[in-house]
């Protein structure tokens, strides 16, 4: 904290003296200031001792008080008066005025010039800055030691270290408002006044933060997370307002808390590519050879489920990476990964509890600038490769049936799908496309004829949704008919590959 009045008056070489108002000697001074005026208010900021030879000093009792009021009000916290020029000694009128007001009055003497004061209190200002400043990397110091080693407590090392470094204490909430690390204990009780601030910081992304000042503290509320989306919420609480070097360690230990969020929650590409993998071999009903506590899916477990695809906003890696966050966060303890959908590879793919499916697609699906649509199939038990091939087809049919939020498969009526057998549906679609698997065919055909099934027999738009010329599209569409021996030119035989089609896992 800045240098008391006391520790100025303990400098024996300047040779201060109290003459009033000693009860005020702890008050902090922020800088001294040298003014002859009878009114110096308007030239103060607040903070600083004033010194005076008292050239235009009032005689009068009730003048001097005046004159200690303004000072008063303009927030001096002390008076020095320079004897042997102006005054030979500190009047007495000014020393009843300034005890009357808790104003401290010093006597600076002749051989003290004022230069001497103010360098005194300067050298002062610059230890007490750099004591801050060592105080705060040695703080940050601590936390990267304690972000890198997991025996120093990790994100909760973090926020302990973080809470007594700013005399207070510090919260780590998750995106709803919920804590998940706290200190000291008492801490997370604040959770619930912060409640609303965290409501309005969420829609706002990474770039909203927030100052809320109350009687008894300070709080700062800064969002988390590396893209996209707030992942959590840092609440930093501190006596009074945070000092730059002070702030200096709250944003270190955002980043190295966003870091460590990022980690946990797989957002790196590896991770996100192992959970692809796994997901897969779980739509594959391999469920019982997988992890699924380390994952975070173990809500998958024991209960039905329903497969979700969703349409990003955006086909560039950010956009996906967006997407399967804002799902992840609408959908705790679910599958989620992109790239499963061999002919929309930024398609992303939910396997999620059947309970929680519909009311989790529409909160995330609420923010259509991350995500654009949602699809969700039937119900499925995890083990049931059938079943969850079924949903999953199901679910990409909900949502090729068009239109932005979210669709069910329940929202289409089942339609004649409903009335067949789905083992010898299944069974009779495979036989069907049997013809498009031939050894030695690279060209996918199957994706290209659902592509060009659904836009209507419209080949451009079948060559957009792919990604490739339009001649290409015709040749893999020449080159299917070819295999299956039947002409696409018939209503039927497109009505049946269409239905095999969706039917079909990728």
């Amino acid at each position: 904290m800045p240098p008391r009045l006391r520790d100025i008056t303990a400098l024996a070489d300047l040779g201060l003296t109290v003459k009033a108002a000693p009860s005020s000697l702890d008050r902090p001074v922020r800088w001294v200031a040298v003014s002859e005026l009878e009114d110096p208010a308007p030239f103060l900021e607040g903070g600083e001792l004033l010194l005076t030879t008292g050239m235009r000093l009032p005689e009068k009792s009730a003048a001097c008080a005046a004159y200690v009021r303004r000072l008063v009000a303009a927030g001096v916290v002390g008076l020095g008066l320079g004897i042997g020029l102006t005054h030979p000694a500190v009047p007495q009128a000014l020393v009843d005025a300034a005890d009357k007001a808790g104003l401290t009055l010093l006597e600076v003497p002749e051989r003290t010039p004022f230069i001497a004061v103010t360098k005194a209190v300067s050298r002062l200002l610059a230890a007490e800055e750099y004591d801050e400043a060592a105080r705060g990397f040695a703080t940050q110091r601590e936390l990267i030691r304690g972000a890198l080693n997991a025996d120093e407590g990790g994100a909760q090392g973090i926020v302990t270290r973080l809470a007594k470094h700013v005399g207070g204490f510090a919260l780590v909430l998750d995106a709803s408002g919920a804590v998940v690390h706290g200190s000291p204990v008492w801490a997370s009780a604040r959770a619930s006044d912060l409640a609303g601030e965290i409501a309005r910081l969420r829609p706002k992304g990474l770039l909203a933060s927030a100052v809320v000042s109350g009687a008894d503290d300070y709080v700062v509320i800064q969002p988390l997370g590396v893209r996209g989306r707030a992942r959590g919420f840092l609440a930093v609480g501190a006596p009074g307002p945070l000092r730059a070097s002070d702030q200096a360690v709250v944003n270190l230990a955002v980043s190295l808390l966003s870091l460590s969020l990022a980690r946990s929650e797989g957002r790196t590409s590896a991770e996100r590519g192992v959970r692809s993998a796994a997901l897969r071999l779980l739509l594959d009903g391999r469920a019982g050879e997988l992890p699924l506590e380390p994952l975070g899916w173990s809500a998958l477990r024991g209960r039905p489920v329903r497969v979700l695809v969703a349409r990003p906003s955006g086909t560039d890696p950010a956009a996906i990476a967006a997407a399967e966050d804002r799902l992840a966060e609408a959908l705790p303890g679910s599958a989620v990964a992109a790239g499963l959908v061999l002919d929309d590879p930024s398609a992303v793919v939910v396997v999620a509890p059947a309970s929680l499916a519909a009311d989790g697609a529409a909160v995330a699906a609420e923010d259509a600038d991350v995500v654009a649509g949602i699809g969700i199939g039937d119900g499925a038990e995890v083990d049931d490769a059938a079943a969850l091939s079924r949903s999953w087809a199901r679910a990409r049919r909900a949502l090729a049936a068009g239109g932005s939020g979210v669709r069910t498969y329940d929202d289409l009526g089942g339609g004649l799908e409903a009335l067949l057998d789905p083992a010898a549906a299944d069974a009779w679609a495979a036989a069907l496309l049997a013809p498009l698997d031939e050894p030695g065919e690279r060209a996918d055909l199957a994706a290209t004829l659902l592509a060009w099934l659904s836009r209507h027999g419209q080949v451009d738009a079948a060559a957009a949704d792919l990604g490739v010329h339009r001649h290409t599209v015709r040749h893999r569409l020449r080159r299917a008919e070819a295999l299956l021996g039947r002409s696409l030119d018939d209503a039927g035989v497109r009505a049946e590959l269409y239905m095999a089609l969706t039917r079909q896992p990728d």
